[in-house]
């Protein structure tokens, strides 16, 4: 179990590197109902995220006005200059016994020390004759949509991966899923949330916070072709969320599209998976890192010369109280409902 875990991981990582791209870890910064992106002002949000990057995430981050770097004290993130905030929903697990739910706790990606949070990556596959363009202050985007309930929808840009039951190699191959695996995993299923790599060069956000950037082939890892409606390449996020379900070994919560897990905004399936983001580095030091990356400099993972770094223990400490006060789970807590009373679908 575990050295097939080990091995894809280690595999995976060796391609990182040998691609140079950016792939760090950002620990838990807070988990609490708000959504400055989609809710802006909104206190509390409709449902539970699990949120990292710099303490200046607020209820309400107004475009360009509120800018990320001078607002922040720290970073979650072990690049020090990242004070950009991602986010996505919290995974819960519904009791079948009781129907009570304890929140799904993460654990670290191979090769990388964080406390919660999940693995972040800016990859360069849209790029053309060794450039891409940094984000500018104010951007932001979503990825995925969490009305979703179309499992093959989103099947290249989000995904779900089974770790120590039949793991694949590259993010949202054919053994990936976009709803929930329907069997045990016992190493963790790690969540997959892919964006955009191509941007419209004009705009900074669109009303539904896709429109201004597309995809350079319909989803998934980009390519050097953005379409002429969005010719600008841009690097493409990624998220990978560790979600800890080895503890949930009842074999009799699985199998024949059964499992036990829901999403925070009550989806049962997982095809509604989305992850939000927030542009935050500090004045050009993406940039610098994505030109370090076009030249084939030694600009890879975790380590890039071309940005600052700081310890992981350091980047862990980086934390932030919940602006909307209530009982998540946090600590593994048992709860009747999901925060919000959100009910659950399938």
């Amino acid at each position: 179990m575990f050295w097939s875990a080990f091995t894809a991981g280690a595999l995976f990582g060796a391609y990182a590197s040998a691609q140079n791209m950016l792939r760090f870890g950002c620990s838990q910064l807070t988990i609490e109902r708000a959504d400055p992106l989609v809710s802006p002002g909104q206190n509390p949000a409709p449902h539970t995220h699990q949120i990292i990057g710099g303490n200046s995430f607020n209820v309400t981050m107004t475009p360009v006005d509120y800018d990320l770097p001078t607002q922040s004290t720290c970073t979650s993130c072990t690049y020090s200059e990242d004070f950009s905030n991602y986010w996505t929903a919290s995974l819960y697990f519904k009791s079948p016994e009781n129907g009570t739910f304890q929140r799904v706790k993460q654990f670290a990606n191979f090769g990388i020390q964080q406390d919660g949070g999940m693995t972040v990556y800016y990859m360069p596959y849209s790029m053309v004759n060794g450039k891409v363009t940094a984000f500018q202050p104010g951007f932001r985007m979503l990825a995925g949509d969490p009305t979703n309930t179309d499992l093959t929808k989103y099947s290249r840009s989000l995904c779900h991966r089974c770790i120590g039951n039949g793991e694949g190699f590259a993010p949202c191959d054919a053994r990936d899923t976009t709803g929930f695996p329907d069997k045990y995993c016992p190493g963790g299923i790690r969540a997959t949330v892919i964006f955009p790599s191509c941007w419209d060069g004009k705009n900074l956000d669109s009303p539904d916070h896709r429109s201004h950037v597309a995809y350079s082939n319909g989803g998934g890892l980009g390519t050097p072709n953005c379409p002429s409606t969005h010719p600008v390449s841009i690097p493409q996020v990624m998220y990978e969320v560790m979600w800890d379900t080895g503890a949930y070994s009842n074999r009799s919560w699985y199998g024949n599209g059964k499992q036990p897990f829901v999403y925070s905004f009550g989806d049962g399936q997982g095809g509604g998976q989305h992850g939000d983001y927030v542009f935050g580095w500090k004045d050009d030091s993406l940039q610098r890192a994505m030109d370090a990356i076009g030249r084939g400099g030694a600009c890879a993972n975790a380590n890039c010369p071309a940005l600052k770094i700081q310890p992981a223990a350091q980047a862990m400490k980086c934390k932030k109280e919940q602006q909307v006060v209530e009982d998540v789970g946090k600590d593994g807590e048992w709860i009747k409902e999901l925060p919000g009373g959100v009910s659950v679908y399938y």
